[in-house]
C-alpha cells in the first residue's frame, strides 16, 4: 500500500473514516477532508512548532459541525490526519522541490499557486507562513502519504459517491470547510460564509441557491466563490453533466471558536444546529431536477 520503506505514520490507527448512516435516504455524501487533529509522534518529533501553531491549519471542528449528516440519512468521509500532514485537497503529487533531499522529476507538479504559497500535498507552512519542518524530507515519506492515505481516502470518497448515483441516478457532494476571519473587524461586507461552485460549473443552480437561503435566513452574510471557489475536490468530482454534484462550504471560525486557543466558544452549538437545519433541508431536497441522463460517474482526475 505505501511506497518506499517509511512504516506509515497510522499503521496503529485509522487514518480517516467513513460514517455511514443507518440507511442512505438520499445521495449526499458529506465530506470533511481539513478536519483531522490526530497527530503523529514521528511527525511532531519532525516539526520546528508547539502544538497550538501546528493545529492552525486544522478545519477545526468542521466534522462536529456536519455530525448530524449520518444520523439524517448522508455518509460522512472525515479525515483523522491534520492538514498540516498531507492535504486531501490538493492533486496528489502537488509537491515543493525545496522540501525534499532527492530531486523532484517532472512526474511531480512543482510549480503550481499553491505550492508556490507552501500549500501543496505535503505542505510546507501553517497558517501565517510558519514553517513546518526542521529538516528536509524523504520522497519515501511523501509516498507513504500519497500511496497509504491519499489515494485511499479518495477511493472510499469515489465509492460514496458511485453507491449515491448508483442508488438515486444522482449524487452530491458537500465538501465542508471553515476559513479564518476575513478582513477586519467592523468590515460589513465581511462574508461569515463562502460557497464555491467554481464559478457555477460543479452543481446546479437549486442546489447552491438553497444553501445560500439557509444561512442567510440564519442573518450571516453570504458569498459565492470570492475568495474561495472550491478545491481540487469540488473541482474533480463536480461533474453536473453527469449527474454529480459538488459544492464546496466556508465556514468562518470566529462564528463557533476562539481562532486563537482554538476552542469552541459559545456560537458553536447554535451553528451545529443551523447546520444539522442545513443537513436536513439538503436530505429533502427534490434531486430530480439534478439528475442529468445519461448518467454516467467518472472517477476523480488524478
Amino acid at each position: 500500500m505505501c511506497g518506499g520503506s517509511v512504516r506509515s505514520d497510522y499503521w496503529d490507527q485509522p487514518a480517516f473514516e467513513t460514517i455511514r448512516p443507518r440507511r442512505m435516504v438520499a445521495p449526499i455524501v458529506f465530506n470533511s477532508p481539513h478536519s483531522g487533529r490526530n497527530y503523529p509522534a514521528r511527525f511532531l518529533a519532525m516539526t520546528r512548532l508547539d502544538h497550538l501553531s501546528i493545529r492552525q491549519s486544522e478545519d477545526a471542528f468542521v466534522d462536529e459541525l456536519f455530525g448530524r449528516a449520518p444520523h439524517l440519512g448522508a455518509p460522512m468521509l472525515r479525515a483523522h490526519f491534520p492538514r498540516a500532514y498531507l492535504d486531501v485537497n490538493r492533486e496528489p503529487w502537488e509537491l515543493d522541490p525545496t522540501m525534499f533531499v532527492e530531486p523532484l522529476s517532472d512526474r511531480f507538479n512543482t510549480t503550481s499557486p499553491r505550492v508556490a504559497a507552501g500549500l501543496g500535498t505535503l505542505a510546507k507552512v501553517v497558517a501565517e507562513n510558519k514553517p513546518i519542518y526542521r529538516d528536509r524530507l524523504t520522497l519515501d515519506d511523501a509516498r507513504m502519504r500519497i500511496e497509504g492515505i491519499y489515494h485511499p481516502y479518495h477511493a472510499a470518497l469515489q465509492n460514496l459517491l458511485s453507491e449515491a448515483a448508483t442508488g438515486f441516478g444522482v449524487a452530491v457532494l458537500i465538501d465542508c470547510h471553515s476559513m479564518p476571519r476575513l478582513g477586519r473587524n467592523g468590515e460589513k461586507a465581511t462574508p461569515d460564509i463562502v460557497l464555491g461552485d467554481r464559478y457555477g460549473t460543479t452543481c446546479a443552480t437549486g442546489l447552491i441557491d438553497l444553501v445560500e437561503t439557509v444561512f442567510t435566513a440564519a442573518g450571516l452574510r453570504v458569498a459565492r466563490n470570492r475568495p474561495y471557489a472550491g478545491g481540487f475536490c469540488t473541482r474533480s468530482y463536480g461533474r453536473p453533466q453527469h449527474g454529480v454534484h459538488a459544492l464546496q462550504i466556508e465556514v468562518s471560525r470566529h462564528l463557533y471558536m476562539n481562532e486563537t486557543t482554538l476552542e469552541k466558544n459559545s456560537g458553536f452549538e447554535p451553528m451545529r444546529q443551523l447546520i444539522g437545519g442545513l443537513i436536513h433541508a439538503l436530505v429533502g431536497l427534490d434531486l430530480i431536477a439534478l439528475a442529468a441522463p445519461p448518467m454516467t460517474l467518472g472517477r476523480a482526475a488524478e
